[in-house]
């Protein structure tokens, strides 16, 4: 990874800049997601610093992420461990939004919980997120820099939007926390796996041998689809069962 001033005169920055642009809000959408649902139960003058703060830390992880990206890749059981983290957070959130949404609680938490919330689940989320975007840019960390500040408000605004929904149609959490769920199922099939810049400049997936991906590769057929199902599958019932579990409880105490 380098710094170096580019030449702003040539149209081949304007368009791998624009390149880096669209690939980061195409691939910050579940970001989004989760910086809605962590904010949504936040009084309403808390929610926009929230988000504001919630979008620039997304943007902060994958700056750093792209720096050390080859560092990353070599640390084993690293998507293991972030997956079963992201599962924790999905199932937090929802069984927060459910409870708000049928009125067992009012709007709840504190903006320090919100951001450390967004944060934790924008770092997970980052990692194939930081490997996709230095592919991209090819090193050129003053381009990554450039791409990803331009596209905050972008993301800022595509959670803003999202919270809004949540506000009309509280039941849109579910497939939120479906989605959070489906993401950490990937990231935990992904343990291993990753993309790398092969001949003419094209992507090419890498399976490290010994990984958790090569393993469920030659175990689990269609494991890439099978695993995020059951990640989502897990988030839906767990969250359910317990927001039912507090509910049951709640006379008695």
């Amino acid at each position: 990874m380098n710094f170096v001033m580019p030449d702003l005169s040539t149209a081949a920055f304007w368009a791998a800049l624009w390149k880096i642009i669209i690939a980061n809000v195409i691939l910050s959408g579940d970001n989004a997601v989760v910086i809605a649902l962590a904010a949504h139960g936040l009084p309403e003058k808390q929610r926009r610093p929230a988000i504001l703060i919630g979008s620039l830390g997304a943007i902060v992880m994958l700056i750093i992420f792209c720096g050390i990206v080859n560092f990353l890749m070599t640390i084993p059981y690293l998507k293991l461990v972030g997956g079963a983290l992201l599962l924790w957070i999905g199932i937090k959130l929802m069984t927060e939004e459910e409870e708000e949404a049928e009125g067992k609680i009012k709007a709840h938490g504190s903006l320090l919980a919100a951001v450390g919330t967004i944060t934790v689940a924008n770092t997970v989320m980052s990692l194939d997120n930081a490997i996709a975007m230095a592919a991209a840019a090819h090193g050129d960390m003053t381009l990554i820099v450039f791409g990803l500040v331009l596209s905050v408000p972008v993301i800022m605004l595509g959670a803003t939007l999202i919270a809004s929904v949540l506000d009309r149609y509280p039941w849109v959490a579910l497939v939120g926390a479906g989605l959070i769920g489906w993401i950490a199922g990937d990231v935990i099939a992904g343990d291993g796996r990753f993309d790398e810049l092969g001949p003419g400049g094209k992507l090419v997936e890498v399976v490290r041998p010994g990984s958790t991906a090569a393993w469920l590769d030659a175990t689990i057929p269609h494991a890439e689809v099978v695993f995020p199902a059951l990640g989502a599958a897990v988030v839906l019932i767990v969250g359910l069962y317990l927001v039912r579990r507090r509910a049951a409880k709640a006379p008695a105490d």
